[in-house]
């Protein structure tokens, strides 16, 4: 196979520029996809900035891809060459510990970021193993559909994990690129959808994306005025809130569940776990199975990210626009390499 066209970072913050690398043999269960979307991810400015302090570079990001399989190694299964599939932030998992086993191949201890240590979908074409490369169904906008292989699955696993009740009462903190999916994912499950933002501009937004309640994230207050009525409050966010007070909104038995990497300890106090049986979790993606069930849910419920796109070759423009706070609501990379 010729060698792979990609865009890369040699080191944390630095300008992407393009790049070309050999991607060696295909192994027996890998699969290799044309890119012809990438969405952008907070996560890839995470690695590129080295936030996280597990990056490794040349580093081609990108885990959020949409493309088209053109080819198959022996002992890839259910794929067939031209179809349309996505690839989101994990390319491998080991396929035989007790979490895989279990259909829970996103919490493998061996699993393999498409990211980390592993060439993204900043490229001409990227490789995943099969059972990680997921079939595209028919009635999802392959130009938008990227971004639920990341932030989409991270707001919809929750969802099926916890049993969420369509009766149920569900807050989403943070209004952006996760927490508008979740509106929607949340609205469509059928539940009473409280949207808390810190901005007011986005009320309107938050409605149409099926919010019945908005509330001031940044206002104590109003927060305090909501107490104890949700089942599920839902945190997109990365920045420290007033979290007892958000806390406080959670009804008996139920969850506060955090999906946004929150850089800072969260001040409990286990009192307020205590008196209502409230819990806290955190979660990442979804098994490649509850990716395939979202896309269906999507499908039927005709639920798309919003998006804004850029062609691939203006990649740094894009990372300025979401590093700027500017993007609403998520950005998809149209790959335009020349041929």
């Amino acid at each position: 196979m010729s060698l792979i066209r990609a865009w890369a970072a040699h080191g944390p913050k630095q300008t992407l520029a393009p790049y070309q690398f050999d991607p060696g043999p295909l192994g027996p269960e890998e699969v290799e996809v044309a890119v012809e979307y990438c969405g952008i991810c907070h996560s890839d400015l995470s690695v590129w900035n080295d936030d996280w302090g597990i990056s490794k570079y040349p580093l081609v990001a990108g885990h959020e891809a949409i493309g088209r399989v053109i080819e198959v190694g022996e002992q890839a299964r259910g794929l067939k060459l031209g179809q349309r599939v996505g690839i989101g932030w994990n390319a491998v998992s080991c396929m035989h510990c007790q979490l895989c086993l279990a259909g829970d191949q996103h919490l493998c201890t061996q699993a393999v970021p498409t990211i980390v240590g592993h060439n993204g979908a900043f490229a001409e074409r990227v490789r995943a193993h099969w059972a990680w490369t997921i079939p595209l169904p028919d009635g999802l906008d392959a130009g938008a559909a990227g971004p639920l292989l990341c932030g989409g699955i991270t707001v919809f696993a929750p969802f099926p994990t916890f049993g969420v009740k369509p009766t149920g009462r569900v807050g989403i903190v943070g209004i952006g690129g996760l927490g508008h999916m979740a509106l929607q994912f949340a609205a469509a499950w059928g539940c009473e959808v409280t949207a808390l933002t810190s901005s007011d501009s986005k009320s309107d937004e938050a409605r149409k994306f099926g919010a019945h309640h908005v509330v001031s994230s940044r206002n104590s207050d109003a927060i305090r005025g909501i107490a104890g009525s949700l089942d599920l409050l839902l945190v997109t966010v990365n920045v420290p809130l007033d979290w007892p007070a958000l806390l406080g909104t959670v009804a008996p038995k139920g969850r506060m569940h955090i999906v946004g990497v929150v850089p800072q300890p969260i001040p409990v106090t286990v009192f307020d776990l205590l008196i209502g049986q409230r819990s806290i979790s955190g979660s990442p993606t979804g098994a490649p199975v509850t990716i395939a069930t979202m896309f269906d849910f999507a499908v039927r419920h005709k639920i798309s990210p919003q998006v804004e796109h850029f062609p691939m070759s203006k990649v740094n423009d894009a990372l300025a626009h979401l590093e700027a706070g500017k993007a609403r609501y998520r950005i998809v990379l149209d790959a335009d390499f020349p041929r």
